[in-house]
């Protein structure tokens, strides 16, 4: 049996007991706990994926982006395989000085900088040219001599006053950035090369439709 004194001491130290325990209960806790754990948890939340958001759906102007890039490859291809087949077939120097500059830039501009964006947009690579580019590209295979020359020339300013135009929309327009970035560029080497093949349909007296003095500005 517990004695008198010693039962005295015991029941005066349970207040005490109880009280420090009360105090520890409300008091802050230390850094230990699951805080440290929220804000990991953040930017897996927050982190966007090249060129969109994640967990949000494409909209009309990103299929615009992702269309444009792919029109931009396949023309680029086509623009390769006309040149090509200009260096064999014409039998002008500056048409094939200029043929040979296709196919050289425009295969940069897709290596380069088209086919690195069409990656981070999600845009889906192009094979090669599309089906009315391979239509025409049938086409002069079966020309020769002048009339493949006229043909090709007189080609060859439609398509770039028509890609001038897009490309310079686009950089006005795009909301992807780089997409933005690399129409502008773009723009500005297909302009150089309509120069070119206006001051060649000149010199070869091949009639043209228009003029592009609306496309000089950027």
């Amino acid at each position: 049996m517990i004695s008198k004194p010693m039962k005295r001491m015991w029941l005066c130290s349970v207040p005490a007991l109880l009280t420090s325990a009360a105090l520890l209960a409300q008091a802050p806790p230390s850094g230990g706990g699951q805080q440290p754990n929220m804000p990991s948890q953040q930017p897996s939340q927050t982190r966007p994926a090249p060129g969109e958001a994640p967990g949000t759906a494409p909209t009309a102007q990103n299929f615009g982006d992702q269309a444009f890039v792919v029109k931009a490859l396949e023309g680029g291809a086509a623009e390769v395989q006309l040149g090509q087949l200009a260096e064999q077939k014409s039998q002008s120097n500056d048409v094939k000085q200029f043929a040979a500059k296709m196919v050289s830039e425009h295969q940069q501009m897709a290596d380069k900088w088209f086919k690195p964006v069409a990656q981070q947009i999600g845009a889906s690579e192009p094979k090669g040219p599309s089906k009315k580019d391979k239509k025409m590209i049938e086409k002069m295979q079966g020309l020769s001599g002048q009339q493949f020359d006229t043909e090709y020339i007189q080609m060859m300013v439609k398509d770039h006053r028509q890609d001038l135009k897009d490309f310079q929309n686009e950089a006005q327009m795009a909301q992807d950035p780089n997409v933005k970035q690399v129409a502008q560029q773009g723009a500005d080497v297909i302009q150089k090369h309509l120069q070119m093949i206006e001051q060649i349909a000149q010199a070869h007296n091949v009639p043209v439709e228009g003029k592009s003095k609306e496309m000089s500005s950027k």
